[in-house]
C-alpha cells in the first residue's frame, strides 16, 4: 500500500470550482465524434481499449491508495454524506510506459467494509478489469467534464484535460471511478482533444 501522505497533490477547490459532471445529452454543444467516442461511448474497459491501442504492452502504475475523505462531489454521486471517509485509489494507464490516463477510483468506506471487495489487494492489476469481469457490478451512466489541473499529479497538471466518470454498483456498494485523458494518449490514438 502506497503511503496515503502522498495526497498532498490533490489540492483541495472551493465548492464553485467543482466540476459539472455532464452527461452526453446535456452537453450545451456536439464534442468532435472521435472525442465523444473516447468520453461516452461505453466499449466495456477502458484497460482492454488501452491494452489494444499500446499493441499489448499495457501497464497500471499505482500512485496513492488508502482511506481519506471524500470531495463533496465524489460523496454526491455515490449517494453518501458529505465528509465521508472512503477508499481512494489513483493510478496511471500506461501504453509503452508513458501515461496516457490518470485513474482515481473511490469507495464509500461504510459500503466497502460490508463487501467482499479487498481494493487494498490490486497493487498493480486494474480495477477496471475486475470491475467488468464481476457481472454483479452494473455500470451507471458515463458523464464528462473539463478535470480541474488541481487535482491531477504536479507531473500533469494541465488545464482542460478531459476526463470522464461512471459508476459501478454491486448493492450495497458503490466505486465510481474517474479517468482523465492525458495528452500523450490523443497523440498516440492520432487525436486532438
Amino acid at each position: 500500500m502506497l503511503d496515503s501522505r502522498l495526497l498532498s497533490h490533490c489540492l483541495p477547490l472551493p465548492v464553485s470550482d467543482y466540476p459539472d459532471w455532464l452527461s452526453a445529452d446535456h452537453l450545451a454543444a456536439p464534442l468532435a465524434p472521435a472525442l465523444h467516442d473516447w468520453l461516452y461511448q461505453d466499449k466495456g474497459s477502458l484497460t482492454r481499449r488501452l491494452t489494444e491501442l499500446a499493441g499489448g504492452a499495457f501497464s497500471v502504475t499505482p500512485l496513492v491508495e488508502g482511506w481519506q475523505r471524500l470531495r463533496d462531489d465524489e460523496c454526491s454521486a455515490l449517494g453518501v454524506a458529505g465528509g465521508s471517509q472512503g477508499w481512494v485509489r489513483e493510478v496511471y494507464l500506461c501504453g509503452h510506459g508513458r501515461p496516457w490516463v490518470f485513474a482515481r477510483s473511490v469507495a464509500a468506506r461504510a459500503a466497502l467494509e460490508r463487501s467482499d471487495m479487498d481494493l487494498q489487494a490490486l497493487g498493480s492489476r486494474s480495477l477496471g478489469e475486475l470491475l467488468f469481469s464481476d457481472p454483479a457490478f452494473t455500470r451507471g451512466t458515463l458523464q464528462a467534464c473539463r478535470y480541474p489541473a488541481a487535482w491531477l499529479p504536479p507531473e500533469h497538471r494541465h488545464p482542460d484535460l478531459w476526463a470522464r466518470r461512471s459508476r459501478f454498483s454491486r448493492e450495497p456498494l458503490g466505486v465510481l471511478v474517474a479517468e482523465v485523458f492525458l495528452p500523450e494518449l490523443w497523440q498516440a490514438a492520432s487525436l486532438a482533444p
